[in-house]
């Protein structure tokens, strides 16, 4: 395609990478992780994320409250709060490596090897952002899963159920493995245009290869 170009590419995979940053980014700090909603109470509805738990009643509004203490946290979501964060950084590094890779800034000119170099790297920094939001995300969406099949809870006791940041998460970190495989796919266009044409035979050349072929099955 006449459009299709490194250009082009490179780009895409840049706004593809930072949409999933700031998706992934904002997942992190949003409370909406995990929501309850008790049949007995039904005026009551508890969010729960990271950072904090809230509480939204019809008559107050939403009411957020800090974790006391770390240490209190179920074990998926401590790992989730450093996974995430290590997905943010990754993803950041990312973006700040790509641009200085990209063709038509004016950095690290007529060094081609070092811009491709970043482009690789971001790349794989990309996955790496996209893995560290998808594990964490999907980590807690089994042990909700686990715990709501849960028999050992009575049928009455209100059970944590899937949140809207989950399905963000998900996004986020898909946005992010695609935006790494397109700053793969761009340094591999790049490499594909700075090969040397292949020199076209000449006529002459072809007449005297099939005179040489009549010649041996003579």
């Amino acid at each position: 395609m006449v459009f299709l170009t490194t250009k082009v590419m490179q780009r895409t995979a840049l706004f593809v990478t930072f949409g999933g940053l700031v998706t992934s980014l904002i997942t992190t700090f949003l409370p909406f992780w995990k929501t309850m909603n008790s049949d007995l109470n039904e005026v009551e509805n508890w969010f729960s994320g990271l950072w904090h738990t809230c509480l939204y009643t019809e008559e107050v509004g939403i009411q957020c409250k800090a974790y006391d203490s770390i240490m209190l946290l179920p074990m998926d979501l401590q790992v989730s709060r450093v996974l995430m964060s290590v997905s943010i950084v990754t993803g950041g590094l990312s973006v700040l490596a790509a641009f200085p890779g990209l063709e038509g800034v004016d950095m690290c000119v007529g060094q081609p090897s070092v811009k491709r170099l970043l482009l690789v790297f971001s790349g794989v920094l990309s996955w790496v952002s996209g893995l560290t939001t998808l594990a964490p995300v999907s980590l807690v969406a089994y042990t909700t899963v686990v715990e709501f099949w849960d028999e050992g809870f009575p049928d009455v006791m209100p059970r944590w159920e899937y949140g809207e940041a989950m399905f963000s998460g998900w996004f986020g970190g898909l946005a992010l493995i695609i935006g790494g495989t397109l700053f793969f796919v761009a340094v591999c266009m790049g490499d594909y245009e700075q090969m040397p044409p292949s020199e076209p035979r000449s006529p002459q050349a072809k007449h005297r290869t099939r005179h040489y072929q009549k010649t041996e099955v003579l």
